[in-house]
């Protein structure tokens, strides 16, 4: 049986690499984010896989957005089966320049978003007795970091989420994991030492491994890391309600 994948903020970084590895474990996949030429490369990227793919234009901060895409895959590919909540921001700036727009920016994107979807797709997975619910936090969700509170606490609130749902269904066939990163080789920490070099004066490469140190293993997470990990909570007998901690302390490619 195919199982249907939904991967959202899957057009590049660690969406991308989920949605892959999903492709290769036999998944139809549909690539879901707001930018359209991304989601497009990357569902012929799984087409060439030989699965099945559809790209969708997604903003997960809009319910009517949500409701369209759910209805879209389960037409095109079938009713969703796993859900992958990729798509965050991330944004630094001390509380006193954290005005409420941004605050809300994050909750509406980095929680919000995953509880809509969530709750879209969350009563067919119940009716059919399986489903896969993948919430990608942050270790920012397990512990705090200054200049991040607006991120810090909407990353805290998914754990939270994930946790208070794997309870509420468990025993019925679906499970609900966080998947906790730390700094990973995506494009929000290369930004990010962008951002630090032009403010500091500080190197690119310096400010990169500056903060790939922050991590406790003290190097950068590859996005395939992150995507086997979801990968390997399609199995039967997964664990549920777990905050799975990725920082860089085991070998590449370990969890």
């Amino acid at each position: 049986m195919t199982r249907v994948a939904l991967v959202t903020g899957g057009g590049r970084g660690i969406g991308r690499a989920i949605a892959l590895a999903l492709a290769r474990a036999g998944c139809a996949v549909a690539v879901a984010a707001r930018s359209r030429d991304q989601v497009e490369a990357v569902a012929a990227e799984t087409r060439a896989l030989g699965a099945h793919a559809l790209a969708l234009t997604l903003d997960v901060s809009d319910p009517a957005s949500i409701e369209t895409t759910v209805k879209s895959v389960t037409t095109v590919l079938g009713p969703v089966d796993v859900l992958v909540n990729n798509a965050g921001i991330a944004e630094s700036a001390p509380l006193a320049k954290t005005g409420p727009a941004l605050w809300e920016r994050h909750f509406r994107i980095n929680v919000t978003g995953p509880y809509l979807l969530t709750r879209e797709v969350l009563p067919g997975m119940l009716e059919r007795r399986w489903g896969r619910i993948v919430n990608v936090a942050s270790l920012a969700g397990l512990v705090g970091s200054p200049y991040v509170t607006a991120y810090t606490a909407s990353k805290h609130a998914l754990v939270g989420f994930t946790r208070a749902l794997a309870t509420e269904v468990d025993g019925k066939g679906v499970t609900v994991n966080a998947l906790c990163p730390g700094f990973a080789a995506t494009d929000l920490v290369w930004n990010s030492a962008r951002n630090i070099a032009a403010k500091t004066g500080q190197s690119f490469d310096d400010a990169v491994r500056a903060m790939a140190e922050l991590n406790p293993g003290r190097r950068l997470i590859a996005p395939d890391e992150v995507a086997d990990a979801a990968v390997r909570l399609l199995d039967e007998g997964a664990a549920s309600g777990e905050a799975i901690v990725m920082d860089g302390s085991a070998p590449r490619g370990r969890t």
